[in-house]
């Protein structure tokens, strides 16, 4: 597929989002947004904000609050249903643009897209629901019931690779209950940004109650370090996400944290092999490897090492990397040329420390984004196995019986996701039970989640970090009351 009218027409002018207006006010200067699969053919401009810019988004988030959380959770509902109609109906467009901008392939970005009106929908489902418990009281006549009220601002930051669904899962549960929000998206994708924010605002949410900043990182240190932000949601490396929770809760507010994973799946001698292949090469090489909970090692139990290597080896030589607009393209380019430079370094570290290469994608576009999936055999002292990569390269380990694969699962810092193979109800209960990960798959690939179940992992991917996604995000965006009701006398 060529750029052409139709592929422009779909790119929306960079702008901020402020009180309902749509500004192009660029005290940093304008930037370009780059098209990872063709270098030469920049996606668009949008405008720079600064601290001031987060600043004033802010406090149309505090001006409209009061209105927002007094109309009601029908209203609100009503407007996230009519968000679920857009995103359905603009689901070709925003895939458009986030392929533009990340590189991701069409389907997985129209797939973004429809995930995103379910989730609007599943939300303004839960807007409608009982958020009150009852108890009993050993006081004659008395009732206790929680309530639950709004948190207050919210500040979300969000990453450049699900540059659709990620936003959405936050934005949505946070009006929802809510609360008004100011969002800083990732500097890779604004345009797409600026899409997803025209669906609300054209969904109905009043001015003021999601705000759009553009801009720098440091935009978002703005955000959070603003003492009227009464929680931060942030999806990102493990160094900002311990930053952005010091600063938060020094002044006791709420941090939700996804930050990264390096997530085993153990593959043991009873696995259907034909389910293990295709789930594992795609939870290792699909998406180009840019996502947190991409599988990054492979353990394989026993004898059933060699053979798995070989039918894995095969699968990855066969994928074709191009361009993401391609419908014959599986993999598409690295979001930068710097992610690709990071993974190229990786790479040939592992080499250099004894790394065996068994599968490189042949036939991969020049262009400097586009990066071979790779995988390796090696052992637990490369560097690759402890660090996470965000790219399309993952090794294989092998271990002699099922004690030690689990204890090399969880030999990292990180628990996002995991997952193993097999048929023995034994070993799944253990894995289950055992794994230290917020979602444990079985016979079933690390990456994946459902919107309706709660996403989130432990040690270092979530820390103690309220969940996302499901009934439980609504635990972050509110606080809960606990009311003691008795009558007064009778007149």
């Amino acid at each position: 597929m060529n750029s052409s009218d139709t592929s422009l027409s779909a790119v929306p002018t960079g702008a901020h989002l402020i009180g309902g207006d749509w500004s192009t006010h660029a005290p940093g200067g304008t930037a370009t947004s780059d098209n990872p699969a063709r270098p030469d053919e920049p996606v668009g401009e949008y405008p720079l904000g600064d601290a001031s810019t987060a600043a004033d988004a802010v406090s149309a988030a505090v001006d409209a609050q009061a209105a927002w959380t007094a109309l009601g959770f029908g209203a609100r509902a009503r407007i996230l249903e009519q968000a679920a109609v857009l995103f359905d109906a603009r689901a070709d467009d925003l895939a458009l643009v986030a392929t533009l901008e990340e590189g991701k392939t069409l389907p997985e970005a129209r797939g973004e897209a429809v995930l995103s009106a379910e989730t609007c929908r599943y939300q303004a489902g839960l807007a409608k629901t009982s958020t009150e418990r009852i108890f009993p009281s050993g006081t004659p006549g008395e009732t206790i019931r929680t309530v639950r009220s709004p948190l207050g601002v919210v500040g979300v930051i969000t990453p450049w690779n699900f540059p659709i669904l990620i936003p959405v899962w936050k934005i949505a549960p946070a009006l929802a209950t809510g609360n008004p929000v100011v969002w800083k998206p990732a500097s890779n994708t604004p345009l797409t940004a600026v899409a997803i924010a025209a669906v609300f605002h054209d969904a109905g949410v009043p001015p003021g109650v999601l705000n759009l900043v553009l801009g720098p990182g440091s935009m978002g240190g703005a955000l959070v370090a603003d003492e009227r932000v009464d929680g931060v949601t942030f999806t990102g490396s493990v160094g900002v996400g311990h930053g952005i929770r010091d600063v938060v809760t020094a002044r006791n507010g709420r941090v939700q944290l996804e930050l990264g994973g390096h997530n085993p799946c153990i593959v043991f001698p009873d696995a259907d092999l034909d389910m293990a292949v295709a789930a594992v090469v795609g939870g290792a090489m699909g998406a180009t490897g840019q996502k947190c909970t991409a599988t990054r090692r492979i353990i394989a139990v026993g004898d059933i090492h060699d053979e798995l290597v070989d039918r894995m080896a095969a699968a990855v030589s066969d994928l074709k990397v191009g361009d993401g607009q391609d419908p014959a393209t599986a993999i598409g380019p690295l979001v930068s040329r710097g992610a690709r430079a990071e993974v190229v370094e990786a790479i040939e570290q592992a080499r250099a420390e004894g790394a065996e290469t068994v599968a490189v994608t042949e036939g991969v576009p020049d262009g400097p984004c586009f990066q071979a999936p790779t995988l390796f055999v090696g052992g637990t002292d490369l560097t690759i196995t402890r660090e996470e990569v965000f790219g399309p390269v993952s090794t294989v380990l092998r271990v002699d019986d099922e004690d030690e694969a689990f204890a090399l699962a969880n030999d990292t810092e990180f628990g996002l996701s995991a997952s193993v193979f097999t048929n023995d109800l034994w070993k799944m209960d253990r894995a289950i039970n055992e794994m230290r990960a917020g979602i444990v798959k079985v016979n079933g690939p690390t990456t994946g989640s459902e919107i309706h179940a709660p996403f989130g992992g432990d040690k270092n991917s979530s820390g103690h970090a309220a969940r996302e996604q499901g009934d439980t995000a609504h635990e972050f965006f509110t606080r809960t009351r606990t009311a003691y009701i008795k009558p007064g006398s009778p007149r």
